[in-house]
This record gives structure tokens, sequence and C-alpha cells, in this order.
């Protein structure tokens, strides 16, 4: 993965796959969380490197490929938020954000920014090491050999491939997706015409290592509203289900 000066991204792209061993970059200036974490990640059987400002992070990312990064909000120089919003213009590689503050807005903001998952501090190191292993999996997608391939689904127009992992509009061209985003399409997709509450889709999604504020699931979904709909302000295709979650109303079908 190879990332430049700060507003110069070079073709970023990550390689999680499970005949190595995953790396995880973790960009957090505490000395003593990083090496706590390093300490972690190492015995979860990662290969982890860790850095404490985007200066460093763009250094290591021009010479190394990184599998996942987590990465926190609060950094000398530029901080995790422009950090996250430069990675996810030049790539869907999986971002875990870290943040030590009360209010759920830099959560939220990290989310619609595009990362994939937030974890707040204080927190449970394995609970971290759980979601890094989930995302990656979602990442790495049916990339394994000798997994049946799973079939294409369609819907008002679009494809969507759950092998692949990629998503096409209604003229093929591919659309970019975080992990998340499209694990909640594609659950959108096989529930089609069923209202499915956030706890359901934090399940769905997330495997149930979700955090406690269910409204990531409503950032994640305006995101994909901005992706999908004609209009996102009066969306068609996601509709939300007052007191009760989110339905998808177009007919599915199998390619």
């Amino acid at each position: 993965m190879s990332v430049l000066e700060r507003g110069e991204v070079v073709s970023p792209v990550y390689t999680a796959h499970p005949y190595t061993r995953p790396h995880i970059l973790l960009v957090e200036d505490d000395p003593e969380i990083s090496r706590m974490l390093t300490d972690v990640l190492s015995e979860s059987g990662f290969v982890a490197s860790s850095v404490g400002s985007a200066v460093d992070m763009d250094a290591l990312l021009a010479r190394e490929t990184v599998d996942l990064v987590v990465l926190d909000i609060m950094l000398p120089g530029e901080d995790g938020l422009s950090i996250c919003r430069r990675l996810r213009a030049a790539s869907a590689i999986p971002i875990i954000m870290l943040t030590a503050r009360g209010e759920d807005v830099d959560r939220i903001v990290g989310l619609e920014i595009g990362a994939d998952d937030y974890v707040a501090k204080p927190f449970n190191s394995r609970e971290l090491v759980a979601r890094i292993r989930a995302l990656l999996r979602r990442a790495q997608g049916g990339q394994e050999t000798g997994r049946i391939r799973a079939r294409q689904l369609t819907f008002a127009g679009w494809q969507i491939n759950p092998t692949t992992r990629q998503l096409q509009d209604p003229e093929g061209v591919r659309v970019a997706m975080t992990s998340v985003e499209f694990d909640l399409l594609l659950a959108f997709c096989r529930n089609p015409g069923r209202v499915l509450s956030r706890e359901q889709l934090l399940e769905l999604v997330h495997g149930g290592l979700a955090g406690p504020v269910e409204r990531s699931i409503d950032v994640h979904v305006s995101r994909i509203r901005q992706k999908i709909e004609i209009d996102p302000r009066d969306p068609t295709l996601i509709k939300t289900v007052r007191l009760g979650g989110y339905l998808f109303t177009p007919d599915i079908g199998e390619t």
C-alpha cells in the first residue's frame, strides 16, 4: 500500500488472505497504549506496526503493505479524521477508529467519512482483536479456494456479487464500498421486504460485536443511500420504518 504526501494517495491496496499473517498498522501517539496493543496484536497472530503521526504513517505505507489500520482520532499534526478521509478516498482498506472523547459526534463523523468501525477508550484489547478479525474476514470475502461461489444478486438494475464483493450500478460501473457498507447492503438484499431492526442489522453486519451506539447503523445506511438512491433525501430503495428499523423494497433477482 502506498500513501504519499498529505492529499496525495497512490493506489493503496490491502491483501488480507488466510495464508499469511495479516499486517495491522496502529496509528497511536500514546506510547503506553501503542506498546500494549502491539504486544496484544503480535500475541494474537498478527504482524503489528505502530506509528505516532500521519507523517510516520505515510512513510511506512509507502514501503509496506498493510491489511487494516487502527487509527486514533487525537493525533499530533493531522488528526485521525483527516487521515481516515485520505485513506478512504483511495482504498477500501478496513479502518477502525479509536476515540477517547465521550460524545458520539467523533464516532459518527468517523463512520460518515468511511471508517468501518470504532472503539471507545478505555477499551478491552481482546474486543479490539475480535473486531479486527471480523473486519478482515469480511475484507477477504470469498477469496478462499474451494469456497462455493455465491450467486450474484440484482435489484433495480444494480448487481451485487457476494463472492468478489463488488457492487455495480445499472450502467455496469463498479461502486466503491467499505466492508461494512457492503455487508449491510448484502444483508438487505438477502432480506427484501422484511423490516430489519437496528439490533438485527448490527448482528448481521458485526456479528454481535458492534458497540452500544446503534446510530452507527444509521450512518452506514445514509452512506449507502448516497450511492444507490436517485434522491438520498427521499429514498425509495431503503425505507425507514418509524420505531421499526429499515425496509429494503426492491425485488431481488439472481444470476
